[in-house]
């Protein structure tokens, strides 16, 4: 018997007339199986472990191999005996059998398939092997064969069918896992008059699949699929209930910070639920490679004084345990928010840190696998903010004094200065200076000015210059400005080195001449004591003597996050620390003097475009 003849039901009528299929498995369509895991995962990695017995048997996967096909994962592979791959796709209301899967209905189209070339394979509908699916497998071995499928694990995403009529497999530890009886124990109303049917190898028919009735005997083998049946609509597969803020996982890609788990007790008992970070396998070739376990944050308490959240490291093998008060009363559901520790995450831009996230419960009934991912966030783009000037250097001399407190003059009559006071002083109130920062992802700059807006290309930009944006779109664009800094023809940028990132330090240069008739303040082209030119405005005049050489250097020390947990999982959108600049002018003979100025500043990024155009 062929598994098209034993079609398992999607719903049942005759004895049950009333009851229909609600939960249709995803309700995964063979085209999408086609596309051959168009979101093929690119995080965390775990080998599930099959048993295949000789002729047909059972599994059902917690990972997805999406990633590959089966021509490849299987068929290639000389060693594998298996020749055949029926996935169960039910639809709601389609019968399949009416008291027993010994006794099928007519046949229908609820199973995907894929053959080995030879065997009817070339035109399968089957492509790829997806998650929380059940599956048919044939194998032409003598004897039990061991197929391991690595993938992404994933969390369950399924329900009882209201007619208690499921092919699935539960959660439970690889490794001990419980008898049908403990498993059940804890849904007594299934328990009592629950059906379940087993494949045990060989051809399909009344021995395959088989009733089972020994139940405090028989193991609950993760991957293993069966066919269960109760009296009623459930929703168990285990003591407690975990539903994520998204069904693939805690995905944190390059810009998320949190992400929230829902565990609830489905018990009438206590349930304790632990979680431990797991390392992720080695990716199969052709994925993206791990830099390592992400640094994960629990989030504690609200602190009630600055309304601030404590946490707790979730390290590689560490353990964080609940306590869920019985089904219904308060304490028996909790929302868990995991946090991403971006300050920690030292590989550069685009880095995949991958892991995953075991939760268990004290009974040692279940065990979800939950992948947790993220990428090293990019800094790259536009940054706008501005730098709060609020002290000043001095430059105050104290002249030394005779015994009539007179100022003393040496031999060429100038007094004498016996120190200069050049420390910080307050000012009166708080100076803007506008800053301007363009980060291409490695390297930093300091801009003057810059637009942004449509290009003739019709795709936004951000330039030095406006010709490179579209005439036609000039009353949408827009043009920052820091009036602060020298305002040259070509949009000079200047150089920041070091890291635009938390706890990093940026450093730049803008020298402007002291005969820069368009910047340089100390120059006034129409105004014969400050134009750098004799009386006869013949000749240029040397530095020093109607205007002064300006070299303003600047530090930007970028502030490391804060100790709480919002702060330690942000996202990196804004940045903010201490302003410094130091001002040296140049006069007669290139004398310098210092000034210095200090202050504060913040950060927003306002564009995430890397690339700053100029031509």
């Amino acid at each position: 018997m062929k598994p098209n003849d034993l079609k398992p039901a999607a719903a049942i009528r005759g004895v049950f007339p009333a009851l229909r299929r609600v939960r249709v498995w995803g309700r995964l369509l063979v085209g999408a199986l086609l596309a051959l895991g168009g979101g093929a995962a690119q995080a965390q990695w775990l080998t599930q472990t099959n048993v295949v017995k000789p002729g047909w048997s059972a599994i059902y996967l917690h990972v997805d191999a999406s990633h590959t096909d089966l021509d490849s994962l299987v068929g290639a592979d000389p060693n594998n005996p298996i020749s055949e791959v029926w996935l169960w796709m039910p639809t709601p209301a389609t019968m399949q059998f009416v008291t027993s899967p010994q006794n099928p209905v007519a046949p229908s189209s609820q199973w995907a398939t894929w053959k080995r070339l030879g065997l009817g394979g070339g035109d399968n509908s089957l492509a790829a092997l997806v998650p929380n699916a059940a599956y048919l497998i044939h194998s032409t071995a003598p004897t039990n064969y061991t197929w391991r499928v690595q993938g992404r694990p994933v969390p369950p995403n399924y329900s009882w069918a209201s007619s208690g009529l499921n092919f699935i497999d539960f959660p439970t530890p690889a490794a001990n896992p419980p008898k049908f009886d403990a498993f059940l124990s804890l849904a007594p109303g299934l328990q009592s008059s629950v059906e379940i049917y087993q494949y045990q190898g060989g051809d399909l028919g009344t021995a395959n699949p088989s009733q089972m009735f020994t139940f405090h005997t028989t193991a609950v083998v993760r991957g293993q699929a069966c066919w269960i049946r109760g009296p009623q609509h459930n929703d168990y597969y285990g003591p407690f209930a975990l539903v994520m803020q998204a069904t693939r996982g805690a995905d944190f890609g390059d810009g998320l910070s949190q992400h929230a788990i829902y565990l609830r007790n489905t018990t009438a008992s206590n349930v304790t639920v632990s979680v431990r970070l797991l390392p992720s396998e080695a990716p199969p070739a052709g994925q993206t490679p791990i830099v390592g376990s992400p640094p994960l944050l629990v989030r504690g308490n609200l602190n009630s004084t600055n309304l601030t959240y404590g946490y707790a490291n979730l390290i590689p093998g560490g353990v964080q345990t609940w306590k869920l008060a019985p089904q219904g009363q308060p304490g028996s559901d909790l929302t868990v928010v995991i946090g991403l520790n971006r300050y920690q995450m030292a590989g550069g831009p685009g880095s995949l840190y991958a892991g995953i996230l075991r939760f268990s419960d004290g009974f040692g009934l279940s065990e979800i696998d939950v992948p947790v991912s993220g990428r090293t966030a990019s800094t790259a783009g536009l940054w706008v903010g501005q730098a709060s000037v609020t002290q000043v250097g001095n430059y105050l001399k104290t002249y030394q004094l005779d015994g009539n407190q007179a100022p003393v003059v040496d031999q060429n009559g100038a007094y004498i200065v016996t120190s200069v006071n050049t420390n910080l002083g307050s000012v009166s109130a708080p100076y803007p200076l506008r800053l301007i920062v363009h980060n291409d992802g490695t390297n930093a700059v300091l801009l003057q000015r810059v637009y942004y807006g449509l290009s003739r290309y019709s795709n936004y930009v951000l330039a030095t210059q406006e010709s490179l944006l579209d005439p036609a779109h000039l009353d949408s664009a827009r043009r920052l400005s820091a009036t602060h800094l020298p305002w040259t023809k070509a949009n000079q940028a200047y150089g920041l080195t070091g890291k635009l990132a938390q706890g990093g330090t940026l450093t730049a240069t803008a020298d402007t001449p002291y005969d820069d008739q368009v910047s340089n303040p100390f120059l006034h082209t129409y105004h014969p004591d400050h134009d750098n030119l004799n009386p006869t405005f013949s000749t240029q005049l040397a530095p020093g003597y109607e205007s002064y050489g300006l070299s303003r250097k600047f530090k930007l020390s970028i502030n490391p996050p804060g100790s709480d947990f919002a702060a330690l999982t942000g996202a990196g959108q804004s940045l903010s620390g201490v302003y410094e600049e130091t001002i040296t002018l140049s006069g007669l003979a290139g004398a310098p003097r210092n000034f210095t100025v200090n202050g504060l500043f913040s950060l927003k990024r306002l564009s995430t475009i890397p690339t700053l155009s100029s031509k």
